[in-house]
């Protein structure tokens, strides 16, 4: 059956009436920052790289497993599982997709040189793979992995014959850029735009663009002019103040949805002394880092009134958060809710903490990634400056703040993380746990927190096969996380797109923003 609906869903987009449809031009806010499908597991990278790579499942619009590269699946040992290859595709210079192009993925996912934030976690269960004949492939796990279609979900599979030597500059040049997907490549501008063309023989179907601009425009208000001016055909990350005024354009419709996406801020846990952007109040040093003490991240978090961030600085366009799943989701903790403001409270944790008169810091954000981001920043710098923490904030383009980031070079940073999966070990293991190469986790823990017990937690849960048990368990890893401070969740955004009305948009949970959502239609 999930055959069968992926296949009707793949035939629409060679619907009657789309023949005709040539180009689409694209923008969003987030930079781009590489064509390599396994650099950085960022939603812009990730969106552009889905026209150019196929997985073998796929996430649909409402986060629900769909059949992609992979026809079908099934459990051959509580250990081993077996893949059946689609028949028939090609990689864009015409070689046969088989079972080694996925072996081959499997083996350089975890190992891109200089990766910020990569995709080894989504491999870490696979112990060996057995190839069977070309189109059969199993996957050996060290016990029981239930999570094994979600991890797939989120790894674009490349070309054995593309990739073997291949760096992330080769990808960057288009040189390495040989996939299975709907549209091949035609240039890249770091920063600017990525050009593709349909691929006319594409497995799934003709798709409805014979030419696809894939712009980046950082500015929200340039943003919104372009959109207004007819020069882009869609946008994302609609700035809140403009959606008022964007609902009454003849020309133009929104399109929203609950999104999958937090935003947070997590302190530098990297260090025990001398920490970055933090100082006494007369700017000197300070011998010891103030987040590594429970009592300072709970007053950091009691100050802040998260309800005034989703009203006034988010217009309505986001829900307040205490955790980083929503309410619904599978997994979502129903006993965590969002803190309510306690300043006298926070104050007295500081005084607790050894900081009675508070200390300075700086709050590092992207001022181009996230709806509000910098504006966000500047809202809860104010709000830890009442209880002492006098607070700066330095707002820089995702592009530089990403790589610095990375680098533990800041003290506090605001950031997103959208879970895909719609569930939460997606977060647990990618920003949660500690950061292990060999155990391929931690891979975006870019505060460097460890908590050894939630890591087992965390495991124990994903060897849990029975669904009701797993989610329990989870949820304990949700509430051990909040307890300990690990991350300060902000709010839950609602993705909104704005696109002209003779097109049609199927808006994503997971925000990506893809021309193959966008197809040609009545107004």
């Amino acid at each position: 059956m999930l055959g069968a609906a992926a296949l009707l869903g793949l035939a629409a987009l060679a619907a009657p009436g789309q023949a005709a449809a040539q180009k689409l031009t694209i923008a969003i806010g987030g930079s781009v920052t590489s064509m390599d499908p396994h650099f950085y597991n960022a939603s812009p990278n990730n969106s552009v790289t889905a026209h150019f790579f196929d997985k073998l499942v796929e996430f649909d619009a409402k986060a629900q497993l769909v059949p992609s590269l992979a026809e079908s699946w099934r459990t051959v040992s509580e250990t081993v599982w077996e893949f059946k290859l689609r028949a028939g595709v090609k990689w864009h210079d015409g070689r046969d997709f088989t079972a080694e192009d996925v072996a081959y993925t499997f083996q350089r996912a975890p190992n891109v040189p200089n990766s910020p934030g990569g995709f080894g976690a989504f491999v870490r269960a696979v112990q060996k793979v057995e190839i069977i004949d070309p189109l059969t492939i199993r996957i050996h796990t060290p016990g029981p992995y239930p999570m094994l279609l979600g991890d797939f979900a989120s790894l674009a599979i490349i070309s054995r014959h593309a990739g073997e030597g291949a760096s992330t500059e080769d990808y960057n040049s288009g040189r390495a850029v040989i996939g299975t997907g709907p549209y091949r490549f035609v240039s890249y501008a770091p920063g600017n735009r990525t050009l593709m063309r349909r691929n006319d023989t594409y497995w799934g179907g003709r798709p409805s663009w014979a030419e696809v601009d894939y712009r980046v425009i950082s500015s929200p208000p340039a943003r919104t002019a372009a959109i207004l001016a007819g020069d882009v055909d869609i946008i994302d990350a609609v700035p809140s103040s403009d959606i008022q005024g964007l609902r009454g354009e003849a020309a133009l419709k929104l399109t929203s949805i609950q999104g999958l996406r937090v935003i947070y801020l997590a302190p530098d846990r990297s260090r025990s002394e001398n920490p970055v952007f933090v100082t006494d109040n007369d700017g000197k040093p300070l011998a010891t880092n103030p987040f590594n003490d429970l009592r300072v991240r709970r007053a950091l978090t009691m100050a802040i009134a998260r309800d005034a961030l989703a009203e006034r600085v988010m217009l309505g366009t986001a829900q307040p958060a205490g955790q980083w799943l929503p309410p619904g989701a599978y997994s979502y903790n129903d006993s965590i809710t969002p803190p309510k403001q306690d300043l006298e409270g926070a104050r007295k944790l500081l005084a607790e903490a050894g900081f009675p008169n508070g200390f300075r810091m700086t709050l590092h954000t992207p001022n181009d990634r996230y709806p509000n981001d910098s504006r966000t920043a500047q809202a809860v710098a104010q709000m830890w400056t009442r209880i002492g923490v006098q607070t700066q904030v330095e707002a820089l383009p995702w592009a530089a703040f990403s790589a610095r980031s990375s680098r533990q070079e800041f003290g506090m940073r605001l950031l997103g993380w959208g879970s895909v999966t719609g569930e939460a070990s997606y977060a647990l293991v990618n920003i949660l746990a500690t950061q292990d190469p060999a155990r391929r986790t931690g891979a975006n823990n870019q505060g460097r927190y460890s908590n050894p017990a939630l890591d087992a937690l965390t495991e124990r849960a994903a060897g849990t096969l029975d669904d009701v048990k797993r989610e329990e368990l989870l949820r304990q890893a949700i509430k051990m996380a909040i307890d300990d401070v690990a991350i300060i969740p902000l709010h839950q955004l609602v993705n909104t797109w704005a696109v002209k009305r003779s097109l049609n948009h199927n808006p994503r949970m997971d925000e990506r923003t893809r021309a193959m959502d966008v197809t040609p239609g009545n107004s």
